[in-house]
């Protein structure tokens, strides 16, 4: 025994395999209490299904919850723990050891839900994103933001608290219900609501409800940030002398669905929220607005435009007199002919261009 143990640690000038071996084994030992930044903030991380332990762990090094990858990949097959990791979003915290990291991928621990909300999305397209990110009936959904105490507290009248789910990204633990995230995103909408705004809206006239009816409307009109406080002086404007307000996009929510153009006969839907029908704003907000279309709901263009019409890549033309719409319209429909003539693919729907 005493030869054989010779003749090994005599290969190599480091002491041999046995010696290197044991070191890597003291290392790897010692690995399962490493940590990354050795601080607490909260990293996301987000572990694709079907990704190999190489890609999850540079997914945890790019994070900064580990440092170094490749040692980390050594000890996961070390510990026989790396083909055994759940895909999902976890946040981890960079103090958290190697072997605590191997233990919460393995047993999906730290796995949260997370969601994003863009600007303008209704309560219809809200909804089934919340259930699919928390794994909850839509129905609950659908209860939760027709709750009476939150409609009490925000002081809204209309059936739903729409408008009032603030956009932003959420994340919840699992186990989060339908509420829980409704009452989030209520909450994320009082934080971002500034004290200005409100002496703002005091100012005109308004109520909270309704700059939030009018901030909805700029949400879905604007395409290019700049012209969000000149589309809000248009209707400011159009307000002030009794003109409706004729915005397309109140006559695709009293539809009920997305249209890409709407077409002349949608004018003649009998609804509230029709403001080609029904004078002054709608009865409520028609999709959550951000937090850029509130402010330019309360501080409006000094311009005196009553009209405007969108051009196909979004950007609007505004004008002050009804003659100088019109003509407006004619180049908007001349340059959208051009367009369909060069794709070759003309569009022959009885739609009308999208102005005010």
């Amino acid at each position: 025994m005493t030869g054989m143990v010779r003749v090994v640690g005599s290969v190599g000038s480091g002491g041999g395999p046995v010696r290197a071996v044991m070191r890597s084994t003291r290392w790897l030992l010692l690995a399962a209490g490493m940590t990354a930044c050795g601080d607490s903030v909260p990293r996301r991380v987000v572990i694709p299904a079907g990704v190999t332990f190489r890609v999850a762990a540079d997914s945890l090094a790019r994070r900064g919850v580990v440092r170094f990858p490749r040692a980390f990949r050594a000890y996961a097959s070390w510990t026989k723990r790396d083909r055994t990791i759940r895909a999902g979003t976890y946040e981890f915290r960079s103090e958290q050891g190697w072997g605590e990291l191997l233990d919460a991928l393995a047993g999906g621990r730290g796995l949260v839900h997370t969601f994003t909300i863009p600007e303008g999305y209704a309560i219809r397209t809200i909804a089934p994103v919340i259930a699919k990110a928390l794994e909850v009936p839509l129905d609950s959904v659908e209860v939760a933001v027709r709750d009476s105490a939150l409609r009490r507290r925000l002081d809204v009248p209309t059936p739903t608290i729409e408008g009032y789910l603030f956009p932003d990204t959420y994340t919840f633990p699992p186990g989060a219900t339908a509420r829980d995230a409704v009452l989030a995103m209520v909450e994320r909408f009082d934080d971002i609501w500034k004290p200005a705004w409100d002496s703002a809206a005091r100012a005109m006239a308004f109520t909270r409800h309704d700059v939030m009816s009018l901030a909805a409307i700029i949400e879905k009109e604007a395409r290019i940030a700049e012209e969000r406080p000149v589309i809000s002086a248009v209707y400011h404007n159009r307000l002030r002398i009794g003109m409706r307000l004729q915005a397309d996009p109140t006559v695709q929510y009293a539809l009920g669905r997305h249209v890409e153009r709407v077409l002349y006969k949608d004018l003649e839907i009998d609804s509230k929220y029709n403001t080609y029908r029904y004078a002054g704003l709608p009865p409520g907000p028609i999709a959550s607005p951000g937090a850029a279309s509130i402010e330019a709901a309360v501080f409006p263009a000094s311009v005196p435009y009553l009209y405007f019409v969108a051009h196909p890549d979004g950007h609007h033309e505004f004008r002050t007199t009804f003659r100088e719409h019109t003509e407006a319209i004619r180049q908007v429909r001349s340059g959208r002919r051009a367009l369909e003539k060069a794709s070759k693919s003309p569009d022959k729907s009885p739609t009308k261009p999208r102005s005010r």
